[in-house]
């Protein structure tokens, strides 16, 4: 913390960063000599600059204003009159959307249009965004606390690679891609980013991958940044047709103000400019007073019955996306594609989809609740997700009961070793048949012991088994990466080879 990158020089063996920072009240500069340099350092990344890496996409969506502030007042308000996390607000004084981040000790952040050069960040002073806030609230509150004013830029744009400089410098999070803060994006991918990108890593310090591993990242990475970025101005827009049914259209607005910016009102004095801007704007407000938007004047009652449409048919602002958040996957990278599966992803839509679990190689591994066999408990349960370890790179290869399936098992753990690389096996039993299963597992898995025997924890007896969910007969196996993505599946049988077959895989996974 308190280093700043100011150069990188990326060379053939290295990346030598030189950083500045504060010590004893003077900036000095410390070269760092590494192997790998990954710029997480946000929507202006340093980094990307300093690597010349451009970014692709929509510039200047929308510029704003926001306003971090405290109010413990606000905060007991909405928790017993109206509680929500997220607050858009359209009045004849103002506009704005308030964000809560905490409702018991009051944080909020006020997010507001803003149109410079007219307006500058002179204009929203903490005196001016207090009563601002007044204003969008609607009630009187003694404690406005104004920590910080910012001015900022909506974008949506991807990076062009997210790897360079032959795999030493890396991209991940907002610096790699930025979006529309419209449903969670930004922060689901960065993480999703971070953690397709760790395992890498880790597999090539332990020595377990050569560097090209690296480049998985980019190729699986970035078209899920260029989809969810696709998505995201999409929901964005869906937000705004609020604002646009009430004849506030937020196109019109950036228009009349590149109109004036840019257009024939350029030759106008600033102060006129401003003038007939605040005009506009406070004209279009009007739209939302009690007297044009009730039931009883023809076009506010149109215009309210459009909202309502709005609203029940789900073409507004949505916050949950699970098919998207959980359900995305890669086509290509550190796994071996089926040649059957769909190499191709849907567009999105912009509306809510349900989340389906899928085995397709690219997939996040199914959530099924099992019993562990060989704990004490027999009714303790875990995810499938929970199988894989947190500390190092494993791989998790699931198998049935099968003799075919435990000599590929066998096999895979003699691969593994010849390549450096932990596999567990787990061994997975339908529920009514699991007496002798520890016994039998034994037998067959002598000598190795890195496996487990897992029962299916059925919610009832109408439960799809594992297997049918995966879409699959029990005659497959499923390998499962250390970031609980499916490496490799085989659908509905084995090869007679199974150190031939499981050499091939590894060396596709690993890139070696």
């Amino acid at each position: 913390m308190g280093h700043e990158c100011v150069k990188i020089n990326a060379t053939g063996q290295s990346v030598n960063v030189t950083a500045s920072h504060l010590k004893e009240g003077k900036y000095t500069e410390r070269n760092i000599s590494c192997n790998i340099l990954v710029g997480t350092d946000g929507a202006g990344s340093t980094t990307r600059k300093l690597a010349g890496i451009e970014l692709r996409g929509e510039k200047d969506l929308q510029k704003l204003v926001s306003v971090h502030f405290l109010s413990r007042d606000l905060g007991q308000y909405l928790l017993n009159e109206r509680p929500g996390m997220l607050f858009f607000i359209f009045n004849t004084e103002a506009i704005g959307v308030l964000v809560a981040h905490d409702l018991m000790q009051g944080e909020f952040v006020l997010q507001m249009p803003f149109y410079p050069p007219q307006q500058s960040l002179d204009d929203f002073s903490p005196e001016t965004c207090k009563h601002l806030i007044l204003k969008l609230v609607g009630q009187e509150l003694s404690d406005i606390d104004v920590i910080d004013i910012k001015p900022w830029v909506m974008h949506a744009e991807v990076a062009e690679k997210f790897v360079s400089c032959d795999n030493r410098i890396i991209l991940a999070g907002d610096a790699a891609h930025r979006f529309p803060p419209a449903g969670g994006f930004g922060m689901n991918t960065g993480i999703q980013d971070a953690h397709n990108l760790a395992w890498k890593i880790a597999a090539l310090v332990k020595g377990i991958a050569p560097s090209s591993i690296l480049h998985t990242y980019e190729t699986e990475r970035r078209p899920i940044a260029i989809f969810n970025t696709a998505l995201s101005v999409q929901n964005f827009r869906a937000a705004m047709a609020v604002p646009a049914t009430l004849g506030l259209d937020p196109t019109v607005a950036n228009s009349v103000h590149q109109t004036i910016t840019d257009g024939v009102g350029s030759i106008l004095p600033s102060g006129l400019q401003r003038a007939i801007l605040d005009g506009i704007f406070t004209i279009g407000r009007a739209q939302l007073s009690e007297f044009l938007l009730n039931e009883k004047n023809l076009l506010g009652s149109s215009r309210l019955a459009k909202l309502r449409r709005l609203f029940e048919e789900g073409k507004s602002l949505q916050l949950q996306f699970p098919a998207e958040d959980l359900g995305f996957r890669y086509l290509e990278g550190a796994l071996i594609p089926d040649s059957d599966s769909v190499g191709t992803q849907e567009p999105p839509t912009g509306r809510r989809r349900d989340y389906i679990p899928s085995s397709d190689p690219g997939s996040r591994l199914p959530h099924m609740n099992v019993r562990m066999l060989s704990n004490s408990s027999s009714e303790a349960c875990i995810s499938t997700l929970d199988l894989l370890p947190l500390d190092k790179v494993e791989f998790l290869l699931f198998i049935a009961p099968l003799e075919k399936s435990y000599h590929l098992a066998v096999a895979a753990l003699k691969v593994a070793e010849e390549f450096k690389v932990s596999v567990k096996v787990c061994i997975l039993w339908p529920t009514e048949t699991v007496k002798g299963a520890e016994a039998r597992s034994k037998t067959a898995m002598a000598p190795w012991e890195n496996y487990i025997d897992v029962a299916e924890a059925k919610k009832s007896s109408n439960s799809s088994s594992w297997w049918s969910m995966c879409q699959m007969t029990e005659k497959g196996a499923i390998l499962v990466r250390p970031d609980e993505h499916i490496a490799w599946r085989a659908k509905s049988g084995l090869d007679d080879d199974p150190i031939l077959q499981m050499k091939s895989v590894f060396s596709a996974i690993l890139k070696v």
